[in-house]
């Protein structure tokens, strides 16, 4: 039996999501137990002024068993993550940067050392971003590159990858196609 753990994260919102169902296919690639959190149903709400100021309350406390952390927990405790996001209005979807909010935790997954620098406390070695774009060019510091950036600098998760079908709107695009060939990529995971 296979301990590992995989967090999924799911910021789709549309049923029949490309994005989706090219993050299906590298999971299927991937041992271990997946835990799915699908965005559009989680109770989270952006940091407000009242939601931050009960967070870094609790945090100073040392309440990190508080339901205010669970994200973080989750996220720091993964062997592997994969987050599944579509490109929209040149970047991810606002339901994923709410969740980066509430998994940015100093004590549960970084922590700053004496010089100020930031170590992280995630337990995964590995982070795969999968995303599809109607058009072509991403610019990946838009989407992938700030979750890869927080990823290797913040989590301390040394490797990041990026699984993308790019093209999928422009008229003509054989769709399958871009999608069979992402797969493709995912196979070298």
């Amino acid at each position: 039996m296979n301990n590992r753990t995989i967090l999924f994260v799911d910021a789709c919102v549309r049923e029949q999501s490309r994005t989706r169902r090219l993050a299906s296919y590298v999971l299927e690639q991937l041992e271990g137990q997946v835990t799915e959190l699908r965005l559009e149903h989680e109770p989270m709400a952006p940091l407000d002024g009242a939601l931050l100021e009960r967070r870094n309350k609790a945090a100073q406390e040392g309440r990190f068993s508080d339901e205010l952390f669970r994200y973080a927990h989750l996220f720091a405790d993964a062997d592997e993550i994969v987050i599944a996001a579509p490109y929209w209005d040149l970047s991810f979807p606002a339901l994923l940067k709410t969740f980066l909010e509430q998994v940015c935790v100093v004590g549960v997954t970084f922590r700053y050392d004496e010089t100020g620098m930031p170590e992280g406390l995630c337990k995964a070695r590995r982070l795969i971003y999968v995303t599809t774009v109607g058009g072509v060019g991403l610019p990946e510091e838009f989407g992938y590159g700030y979750v890869s950036g927080l990823a290797r600098q913040y989590f301390g998760i040394p490797e990041t990858r990026c699984i993308k079908a790019e093209g999928l709107d422009i008229i003509g695009a054989d769709v399958p196609e871009l999608l069979k060939q992402a797969e493709k990529e995912a196979e070298n995971l």
